[in-house]
């Protein structure tokens, strides 16, 4: 009878272990890369959020640059990789490792993963393509009711912009989850109805970045707001003030690695004639 309770026990620890692991997708690397940020990051865990931040992110610079890397699965799974990133899974990557480090005893790579669903995701519950936070105003919404983070742009004079946001309902040929689910675009097109009724976002217009530049904090998320018709954001990174100047970290598609931007933010969004400005939000990390 032990025996037979023995090999059932182990059957159900190893059906367990097998669900646990397919709710995440990740390459034994990412485990590795993640055990030396903790060595790394271990001078720097009792220092102020902002220098673990700033560490943080200097830690993966020259990481490469890959769009849609969450993008790895039909059905949506948490997606974990330090090996390469976006510019969203860059920003997402480092404020949930400092999450980790900051929510005490030892970290884990499980505990990192759990932050980062909690970050990705609606209310921090992955259900399926549509519980992750596409929009970013839509992802600084709900990671400032979760008190993550906190949009600023309003008080350092920014501005309200009340543009309707649809862009994937009305360019679903340019996702792969929606170009034939009509279930899915449905759920999306509730989503997009329940962001446009918040009565739209504060932001930073890109001629006050400049004169504004000193108010917007070391390492605040910095997300790039656009003219394109029902889209919020098209990229974001954190803001890096240096030698004086306010320039900003992120992954670049255009240097194709994580860097310090070698132009101001300033100059950046002046160059780029579809940017109007960035939304400034800070971080709580807890």
């Amino acid at each position: 009878m032990k025996t037979l309770m023995t090999v059932l026990f182990m059957l159900i620890f190893t059906f367990t272990a097998l669900l646990a692991a397919d709710e995440v997708i990740y390459d034994k690397q990412d485990s590795v890369i993640f055990e030396k940020y903790k060595l790394y990051i271990e001078p720097f865990v009792n220092t102020s959020d902002e220098t673990l931040l700033d560490r943080t992110a200097i830690f993966f610079l020259d990481t490469p640059y890959v769009a849609h890397t969450l993008e790895v699965s039909k059905e949506e799974k948490l997606v974990v990789n330090l090996r390469e990133f976006d510019c969203t899974t860059f920003v997402e990557s480092v404020l949930a490792l400092v999450c980790t480090i900051k929510s005490g005893g030892d970290p884990t790579f499980e505990n990192f993963t759990k932050h980062l669903k909690s970050i990705r995701y609606r209310k921090g519950i992955l259900t399926d393509y549509s519980s992750r936070l596409h929009y970013s105003s839509d992802w600084v919404f709900d990671n400032h009711q979760k008190q993550i983070v906190k949009n600023i742009s309003e008080l350092i004079g920014g501005i309200k912009e009340t543009k309707t946001i649809n862009f994937m309902s009305t360019h679903r040929s340019s996702y792969v989850q929606l170009k034939n689910d009509d279930v899915m675009l449905e759920k999306i097109r509730q989503l997009e109805e329940a962001i446009n009724k918040r009565g739209g976002f504060w932001y930073l217009p890109k001629e006050y970045i400049g004169k504004k530049s000193d108010l917007i904090p070391h390492m605040a998320l910095i997300a790039f707001t656009t003219s394109i018709k029902g889209l919020d954001v098209t990229h974001i990174g954190f803001a890096y003030h240096k030698n004086g100047e306010l320039a900003f970290i992120h992954a670049s598609s255009l240097k194709d690695k994580v860097v310090i931007d070698n132009k101001s933010l300033a100059e950046y969004c002046e160059g780029q004639s579809i940017c109007t400005g960035v939304m400034v939000i800070e971080s709580n990390i807890h």
